[in-house]
């Protein structure tokens, strides 16, 4: 890795204060020396990459400008975050970004009082800004609110919703729309920072209030036509039109790298009366660093890197494939013979392995952007017209859709399939990508059948399942990362719905697994048998329905029984107690218990740490199961005083 670069500059400006005392010529500069430190930072740590050199002058506008943080800057999706926590007193923790009780990857309120709102998820800012700005509004407080949106945010008709809402706030709100792939309007040079000087300035603004006010002074018809030809014309010349109609002034688009117009237009926009205002910047995702400029995703997400190559440390290669690309590659094979498939995904095609069914079935394959929402209920159209649909969503991506979950596809029962990647605990992104509740949120729904894979080849298995369960929706649920390194079968049979499997056979302890903590069962099982207690494992693949009569064989024929899996209180446990009390299972002295997340949201880490935090490893296993007992582990039976 390459040595930090030189920063004089931003060596001066630990927090946004020590900016706004520079003169306006220095900010390229300290723009340049804080894309700089961003690109060493990651090439240490990995992380997001491409989105934070796309605003590295914004963020220093930003904070120039505004008053922060009396202001309140919010960042959406927060991974373009990187710059502003450098400036913002934690650049002597930048190192430590999402490393174990290091600085988050996003955006988080009890990280620093510059970060005003969490964001990790999308399309929220706005929402957010908008809480802030009338609740100024309603205390007489005349801070702004201002809203960083963009890195495919905008998709997602939260950011719409919140739009439709925020006339109210007046002058108090700020929305900086962050075009970081020119997908609204093209970049026009120097005219078009001309052009949002001029509208953002006093000389328009003047001149169009008053205007306005001999308009409203018209009869109805003439004002009303007034007020278009004025909106239509600066909307053929900035692209404002639809932002008008959605009660904003929209200013743009902007270079958002020429930092110090920059500066012009939000001083502008800044100390006009009237609002609330959308700025249109257009930035390069990856801006200033080639070997990120070059690349088709901008550096998006990377590891650590070689910062003079841009060469990524990907480990030595050559493993298990990773379970996203088991689910897309099997699921590409069997389209081929049915045409009915279909893949759908929302803006990430490659983290679920849909871009592998893509490349084979392009016509079939489906990126909806973030509209997770509108992803299911489409999905439930073409179910209920004969098709095959497979959404293939994060498990923690898949809650903002819940209520179409519900009633789009369980209440009207419609053979929707889900795939639900990162189950689970998922490491340096933390507990808002954590796939916690899936088995809580999905298996309280009738009609749905809701399935876990506890290796690589289980999850083809059930891939096929899938796809020839016409009698209602389907889920399953795997994690990030590599498989186990078992053998996938070329042509996966179908698994019986509801039927688990034993995979080692005892008689005094029971281990009932879902999911990936298999592994660590079968470690369990190990551990306990070299201290002879006879211990049976079981795969039960089905968190619903549940395999009752296996269940029912284990709990009455043991002394022990422990359920695990990857997930929050209410899932695979909770519905095997429930069996176990209404059946009376537990009547005749069954020692009974459930191994499941803990009760809080879980800081990034490494997995591995994360899951021995959790409790969820082998030595967790086994401690439970002599407790349970009343034996230590030194096989000495223990008295309670």
């Amino acid at each position: 890795m390459s040595d930090r670069p030189v920063t004089p500059l931003l060596d001066t400006v630990p927090y946004p204060q020590d900016i706004r005392k520079l003169d306006r010529e220095k900010l390229p500069q300290l723009s340049d020396e804080l894309r700089q430190e961003v690109i060493s930072a990651v090439s240490v740590t990995g992380g997001h990459l491409g989105a934070g050199l796309g605003v590295v002058e914004l963020t220093v506008a930003l904070h120039y400008v505004f008053d922060t943080p009396h202001d309140k800057l919010i960042w959406d999706v927060g991974h373009q975050a990187y710059p502003h926590k450098i400036v913002t007193g934690r650049r002597d923790r930048i190192r430590t970004l999402r490393q174990g009780s290091g600085l988050s990857g996003f955006t988080k309120r009890s990280e620093s009082e510059f970060d005003p709102f969490g964001a990790a998820h999308s399309s929220t800012s706005i929402s957010a800004a908008l809480g802030f700005a009338i609740a100024n509004k309603l205390s007489g407080d005349p801070g702004k609110a201002i809203a960083v949106i963009g890195d495919g945010a905008m998709s997602a008709g939260m950011a719409y919703e919140a739009m439709n809402n925020a006339e109210a706030a007046g002058n108090r709100l700020v929305v900086i729309l962050n075009d970081n792939d020119m997908s609204i309007a093209p970049p026009v040079g120097s005219l078009r920072n001309a052009l949002a000087r001029l509208v953002s300035s006093n000389k328009y603004l003047a001149p169009r209030k008053l205007a306005q006010r001999i308009a409203r002074a018209m009869p109805e018809p003439l004002h009303r036509t007034a007020r278009r030809m004025e909106e239509y014309a600066r909307g053929m010349f900035t692209g404002g039109t639809l932002f008008d109609e959605l009660g904003f002034y929209y200013v743009g688009p902007v270079d958002g790298h020429d930092v110090e117009a920059l500066v012009e237009v939000l001083e502008n926009v800044r100390d006009a009366d009237i609002g609330p205002m959308l700025v249109h910047v257009v930035t390069h995702k990856g801006k200033g660093y080639g070997p990120a400029e070059s690349s088709a995703d901008k550096y998006h997400g990377v590891v650590k890197f070689d910062v003079v190559s841009g060469k990524q440390d990907k480990g030595p290669g050559g493993g298990p494939p990773a379970y996203q690309n088991v689910f897309g590659e099997t699921l590409a094979k069997l389209a081929e013979a049915d045409s009915r498939i279909c893949a759908i995904t929302a803006a990430m095609p490659s983290g679920t392995g849909v871009d592998k069914f893509a490349k084979a079935h392009p016509q079939r394959a489906f990126d909806v952007g973030i509209a997770e929402q509108h992803g299911v209920t489409f999905a439930a159209g073409l179910a209920a017209q004969g098709m095959r649909p497979f959404v293939a969503i994060y498990s923690t991506f898949l809650q903002r859709a819940y209520d179409q979950v519900v009633h789009d596809v369980a209440i009207q029962n419609l053979p929707v399939r889900f795939a639900m990647d990162r189950a689970g605990l998922v490491g340096a992104d933390g507990a808002t990508h954590a796939g916690s509740f899936d088995l809580a949120y999905l298996c309280t729904l009738p009609n749905f059948v809701v399935m876990a894979a506890a290796d690589e080849a289980d999850l083809a298995r059930m891939v096929k399942t899938m796809q020839l369960h016409d009698s209602g929706p389907i889920a399953v649920r795997y994690p990030r990362g590599e498989g186990r390194g078992v053998p996938l079968p070329a042509d996966p049979e179908p698994l019986e719905i509801g039927k688990g499997r034993v995979v080692k056979q005892g008689s005094k302890v029971a281990i009932l697994s879902l999911g990936t903590r298999l592994a660590e069962a079968e470690k369990a099982a190990e551990q306990l048998e070299a201290k002879g207690l006879s211990t049976t494992v079981a795969d039960l693949r089905f968190a619903k329905p549940l395999d009752e009569a296996l269940i029912r064989k284990l709990l009455t024929t043991h002394e022990v029984a422990v359920t695990i899996e990857e997930a929050a209180i209410g899932g695979l446990g909770a519905h095997v107690l429930t069996l176990a009390s209404d059946e009376g299972l537990v009547d005749a002295g069954l020692k009974i218990r459930t191994m499941r997340l803990p009760d809080r949201f879980q800081d990034h880490d490494k997995p591995e740490k994360q899951y021995d935090e959790a409790g969820l490893n082998a030595p967790q296993i086994v401690e439970t199961v002599l407790r349970a007992l009343r034996v230590n582990s030194a096989g000495v039976e223990e008295v309670r005083a």
